[in-house]
């Protein structure tokens, strides 16, 4: 068979895909049992077996080659001047075909399984004005304790004196703890690593990803390190198949909190409290500088200096990124798209209703 052939094999595959795709996403029972809990597991302890002992970042590597890749392509279709469009497309069609194929089979499928809620046992309904600000009000609580635990004074910034190999060691731990609670949460592979691409990522403001076609967790190593823990444990949430984003920062919440260490604690609570905040401060803004007032000056100078070190960071090309990434969201079922992040406050205060943190 030759290759013009087979690339419009490929491409015509491509379409067969996508259809596919939107068939069983119709079952989420199905997607649930057969793939999150049968296919995925023993595909990423597949990848993790190969992949995971390596110290750097398999991934960032191959996407590295491929944009080198994709510069030589463009230098050497600008010095000779001449593009088959028809070849190039069914070329390119195939490419994305074969990705498109890899990224479902080896991952994206978990966009469609049951939502966790489902899955934990209670209800995700909408919440009310009233319920957020006595939920940021328990945030705050917790918060303010731990990190009071931690420097005896509340108006100290927290120090974390692990170093992130170490945060990222002591991620797994907390897992452990939380699999004891729900065996779903379990983690027998242990691979996140400081992404390579950690100064891109910055400027794209991104703390981190999850590499679908390597399974590895990359944080990026330059973020603050009391942000450090929390990106951590959502990473590994994406790990282990909750693909969504307000899913996965619900359990890397989870997953902090319930870990044995009180830097873990506070860095899970202050990922809570910041998303819990301005949701507040979108609908009362009231309320908002209310609560403020009663939040340690300790944690509100950590806050701002977090929001120091992503402004020293923003520039142009950072919508274009959060655009594109919005747009890959929500093509996989995430209507809400860059915005579903912020959606974990539906899910921890419904999870929470019954009992204080």
């Amino acid at each position: 068979m030759n290759k013009e052939k087979t690339y419009k094999i490929l491409s015509a595959i491509l379409i067969f895909q996508w259809a596919f795709y939107q068939f069983v996403a119709q079952y989420p029972s199905f997607i649930e049992s057969y793939y999150s809990k049968g296919i995925y597991p023993i595909i990423s302890n597949i990848l993790h077996f190969t992949l995971g002992w390596i110290p750097f970042s398999f991934g960032d590597l191959l996407y590295f080659l491929l944009v080198v890749l994709l510069l030589l392509s463009l230098f050497k279709f600008i010095k000779n001047r001449k593009l088959d469009v028809i070849k190039t497309l069914y070329k390119s069609l195939a490419f994305l075909s074969v990705v498109y194929f890899i990224f479902n089979v080896g991952w994206g499928l978990n966009y469609y399984r049951n939502p966790i809620n489902e899955r934990l046992n209670f209800e995700n309904t909408e919440y009310s004005k009233t319920e957020l600000i006595n939920f940021t009000k328990q945030l705050i609580t917790k918060l303010n304790s731990v990190q009071k635990s931690i420097t005896l004074n509340d108006s100290i910034v927290v120090e974390n004196p692990m170093n992130r190999t170490i945060i990222q060691e002591n991620a797994f731990k907390s897992y452990e703890v939380l699999g004891k609670i729900n065996s779903d949460f379990t983690i027998k592979n242990k691979s996140v690593k400081k992404s390579l691409l950690s100064t891109p990522l910055t400027y794209a403001g991104f703390a981190g990803y999850l590499n679908p076609f390597t399974n590895e967790a990359q944080v990026n190593r330059l973020i603050p390190k009391n942000n450090y823990a929390a990106t951590a444990c959502h990473e590994i949430a994406h790990q282990i198949g909750i693909a969504s984003e307000n899913e996965a920062n619900f359990v890397g919440f989870l997953a902090a909190t319930h870990s044995d260490s009180k830097y873990f604690n506070y860095s899970g609570y202050l990922m809570a409290l910041r998303y819990c905040l301005s949701d507040l401060y979108r609908n009362d803004k009231v309320a908002f500088e209310e609560l403020k007032l009663t939040i340690n000056k300790g944690i509100l100078k950590d806050m701002q200096n977090s929001q120091n070190f992503w402004m020293s960071y923003q520039n142009r090309s950072e919508k274009y990124f959060k655009w594109f990434y919005d747009f890959f969201l929500k093509a996989n079922k995430q209507k809400d798209g860059i915005r579903s992040y912020s959606k974990m406050v539906s899910l921890l205060i419904n999870y929470y209703k019954t009992s204080a943190l």
